[in-house]
């Protein structure tokens, strides 16, 4: 019934999806094994894509040839590029999702992408061989062969479910759980925890009164995720998100259900995310806030379904009901599902190579939220990673490793590996030490020519790139060599309020002046639209983001070259730091535990101290 197949994905949520995307275009011989052919590419939580540092990983996940990007613009309903009054280096695309036609797109691309075969059943168990895996074992005790195994189980291994004081198992709400295979990883000498997410209550669009809240329109213009343009809605036909406001009513009602809170009781033993609590952990972590803000969604086109964003619980379904009606809008209002809490296991991503390999069992992967992250876009980006060193391992070929340098999905990956998490993690701008390289503009000048070389992006997106980054250049250049009159430029700058020429001036230095940018200069000034109209508006906004951030862009690379130095000194695998007695204890352990292949990487290690550091480089020098 089953060939033997390259690689063998398991679970199909974002992390899954983007795995056996990447592996089947790089052409390794797929199956994707979900428990449920409905529910690929579901949005468990809320229906969108990006925001801050979120953003940035889409692109880069766009960039290197994956799939999230384009089914994102093919099904969003409002779009905004959020940070804008900030430097480019923070600007974040953001999308609400048509949550059903998000699905649908995801699941359309993968049914089209050769080489991938779809089983739905659960997998119960690994095929272990020789201490490698060689494959899977189903629910209906199916032995499926492969040379690789990537496991993407989400929310469901072991899923407990709870509302109130009510628990039953389950990966998603009407969703069993997914059992065995943490019993059978944790007897071949892995570490497992718990941890806990929840998500809102879903409510109907129609019992809501818009007029109290404030309304939240989408961006004029449309960017979009992917590098390739694919086609989006008209800014015109977005959907609008509201705020609105919980109040000390509200809080006061969601009190009277603490008593038989699962968070509070002691019944949920899972650490939940720090950077996303539920309304009943914000009333009791911040008891001086009078209000929190909650964010109201629409799901779709076609739905009146809304997530109401910010009023994530698990307390009993009468007391969301009651404290839902208290809040502004929301008087009259027809719940369609409670929200919970969700109660899963997690394998600490320490036992992991770069690669997302484990250490443990050869030719087994790991990705998305059974590493400890959440959030799709830290999904998908492990998944894409997962894939491709999938279908390079089953090639017998060299993982392929982004580095903190290159891209946010290293500076995620290098994370879990060196740090690990005891919490859920989620990516921040904050993480990224690089962040001005790490532009969510440029990732396509960063990667595609590493995904095209990985036979993952196609010869029309590497051309697009190149198109781009030629282009780019020659308008730098151009700013670089061309002057401009004052008389011609004066009327412009001051009502710009910004000085006048008294002699003419070279372009990019008029760039450079707080306020002006490059599609202002097109608008007003003859000499500039002459010379730079025929180029698009995304050269034009790159090409002045090169020339306004040159400096610290320099910087920044100065300081990639610094740091490179440690990564390029490497530690044998063999190397006993048991003989380093200057080493602290923990920093032995530590070194012992994750064994890192470089000082950059030993660096990095959580509760590595600098003198550890020097001490390894002393005797490695020696």
């Amino acid at each position: 019934m089953f060939s033997l197949y390259d690689v063998i994905v398991v679970g199909a949520g974002h992390a899954g999806c983007e795995a056996a995307a990447a592996a089947a275009n790089m052409g390794s011989k797929v199956l994707l094994v979900t428990m449920n052919m409905q529910t690929i590419a579901q949005m468990s939580c809320n229906p969108a894509m990006g925001g801050i540092a979120k953003g940035q990983i889409v692109r880069e996940i766009d960039a290197l040839g994956g799939y999230s990007g384009i089914v994102t613009d093919l099904s969003l309903i409002q779009f905004r590029m959020l940070n804008r009054s900030k430097g480019p280096a923070m600007w974040s695309p953001r999308a609400q999702s048509d949550r059903m036609l998000f699905a649908a797109k995801w699941r359309e691309m993968l049914e089209q992408t050769p080489n991938i075969d779809f089983y739905q059943d659960m997998v119960k168990g690994l095929l272990i061989k020789d201490g490698r895996c060689q494959g899977v074992v189903t629910g209906l005790g199916h032995e499926i062969k492969s040379k690789t195994v990537v496991l993407t189980n989400g929310t469901f291994l072991n899923g407990v479910i709870h509302i109130g004081d009510k628990q039953f198992g389950g990966g998603r709400v009407a969703e069993k759980a997914a059992t065995g295979i943490t019993e059978q990883l944790i007897s071949l000498g892995f570490e497992s925890d718990r941890l806990k997410t929840g998500t809102p209550p879903r409510v109907d669009g129609r019992s809501l009164d818009y007029t109290k809240m404030e309304e939240q329109q989408g961006d004029d213009t449309i960017t979009g995720f992917s590098y390739m343009n694919v086609p989006t809605i008209k800014a015109s036909e977005q959907r609008s998100c509201y705020i609105t406001y919980t109040s000390e009513a509200v809080h006061e009602m969601l009190k009277t259900g603490f008593d038989r809170s699962p968070m509070f009781q002691g019944r949920i033993s899972g650490t939940g995310p720090r950077y996303c609590p539920s309304i009943e952990d914000k009333i009791n972590r911040f008891a001086e806030r009078e209000r929190h803000q909650l964010f109201v969604e629409p799901e779709g086109f076609n739905t009146v379904e809304i997530y109401v964003n910010g009023f994530s619980t698990s307390l009993p379904e009468e007391v969301q009901y009651k404290a839902l009606r208290l809040v502004p809008g929301f008087e009259n209002v027809r719940m369609f599902r409670p929200g919970y809490a969700i109660e899963y296991d997690f394998f600490p991503p320490t036992q992991l190579q770069f690669s997302l390999e484990t250490k443990q069992i050869p030719n087994l992967f790991f990705a998305g939220q059974i590493n400890g992250t959440t959030g799709y876009e830290e999904a998908a980006c492990q998944g894409l990673m997962a894939g491709i060193n999938a279908a390079l391992k089953s090639s017998d070929k060299a993982p392929f490793v982004l580095k903190r340098s290159d891209a946010y999905i290293g500076v995620l990956i290098d994370d879990l590996i060196n740090k690990g998490t005891e919490e859920p993690y989620r990516m921040f701008t904050s993480r990224a030490e690089f962040r001005t390289l790490l532009r969510q503009d440029n990732a396509d000048l960063r990667l595609t020519q590493r995904g095209y070389d990985l036979g993952l992006a196609k010869q029309d997106r590497l051309d697009k790139m190149l198109a781009k980054k030629t282009g780019v250049e020659q308008v730098k250049t151009i700013l670089k060599e061309q002057s401009v009159e004052p008389a011609e430029a004066n009327i412009f700058l001051e009502a710009r309020h910004s000085a006048a020429l008294t002699q003419k001036q070279r372009l990019n230095q008029v760039l450079l002046r707080p306020g002006i940018d490059i599609l202002a200069l097109c608008e007003n000034l003859p000499t500039v639209k002459n010379a730079l109209q025929a180029f698009d508006q995304e050269t034009l906004e790159e090409a002045e983001i090169q020339v306004k951030y040159d400096v610290y862009i320099e910087k920044e690379n100065e300081l990639v070259n610094k740091m490179s130095q440690l990564e390029n000194l490497v530690i044998p695998d063999s190397f006993d730091y048991s003989k380093l007695v200057s080493l602290s204890n923990e920093a032995r352990q530590k070194f012992n535990k994750i064994r890192p292949h470089t000082l950059g990487q030993a660096s990095r290690i959580s509760g590595v101290n600098p003198s550890d550091v020097q001490i390894l480089m002393v005797y490695m020098g020696r």
